[in-house]
């Protein structure tokens, strides 16, 4: 039925945005498999398998994400490109403010996110907030006139969204409405240990004593004990009557 709607094929597109996989499912990472999953729960999956080959010929033309909306354009049989529109719902500032302090206050969490990572651990967060970090349902729209729902040219741009969460898990938060840059700067900002005070000294009032012995701040200075003025010639006893000489003159230097 689809096919009598576009007249035909698609037209082919010369430099569109094509999946890296070419065959199987798509999407590596846990975070873009849990969005397929409920792809292919909500979704038909004959009108997702149309999609997959949409998006493995290079159809869609270009991707664009904001808070709460995916925009997109996708070159079917018509001469006009189909436009594409996803929507979610994007938290506000209040809510935000309240799941940073929560990653902030788990370590690990934290960490794992400066680093670049996202852990999984992190939808549970989301959860116990009432929150969802991946969408339970989609706001979808394409301007073809295609009947089914959602059509492949929808279908298609999902999938290559699910293969950019796994270039970038960020985007998967930025669609929430928070930035890689904005929650970064907000962890980096936050407290690492709360109740840990410790008194930072300017490096440039360290310097003069930065190459000192016995400078680190945490170990008591350590005064050398001075060694015994024979100690050389019992491990080297000299030849002959040289021993008592040579004592008398090693005590000379240590009283010196």
């Amino acid at each position: 039925m689809s096919g009598w709607y576009d007249g035909g094929g698609p037209i082919k597109v010369e430099h569109g945005l094509k999946a890296r996989t070419r065959r199987g499912s798509i999407g590596s990472t846990w975070w873009s498999r849990r969005f397929i999953d409920i792809l292919e729960r909500i979704c038909d999956k004959g009108r997702l398998t149309r999609g997959r080959a949409y998006a493995r010929q290079g159809q869609v033309l270009s991707i664009d994400l904001s808070a709460g909306e995916v925009r997109a354009a996708v070159q079917g049989s018509r001469r006009q490109p189909y436009k594409v529109v996803v929507r979610i719902e994007a938290y506000d500032e209040r809510r935000w403010t309240a799941v940073e302090e929560s990653i902030a206050a788990q370590a690990v969490y934290r960490a794992k996110l400066l680093a670049g990572e996202m852990p999984p651990e992190i939808e549970e967060l989301f959860a116990a907030m009432g929150l969802d970090l991946f969408p339970r349902d989609l706001d979808m729209d394409c301007s073809c006139p295609d009947w089914g729902f959602p059509c492949k040219h929808l279908s298609a741009v999902l999938y290559l969204l699910a293969e950019s969460f796994d270039d970038d898990p960020f985007l998967v938060l930025a669609w929430r409405g928070r930035t890689r840059e904005q929650l970064l700067g907000s962890l980096a900002d936050e407290p690492a240990t709360a109740g840990l005070s410790v008194t930072d000294v300017p490096f440039a009032d360290r310097l003069a004593d930065f190459y000192a012995p016995g400078a680190t701040a945490h170990r008591p200075e350590r005064r050398p004990t001075p060694a015994a003025p024979d100690l050389l010639l019992r491990v080297f006893p000299p030849p002959g009557d040289l021993t008592r000489p040579l004592t008398q003159a090693y005590q000379g230097f240590a009283d010196a």
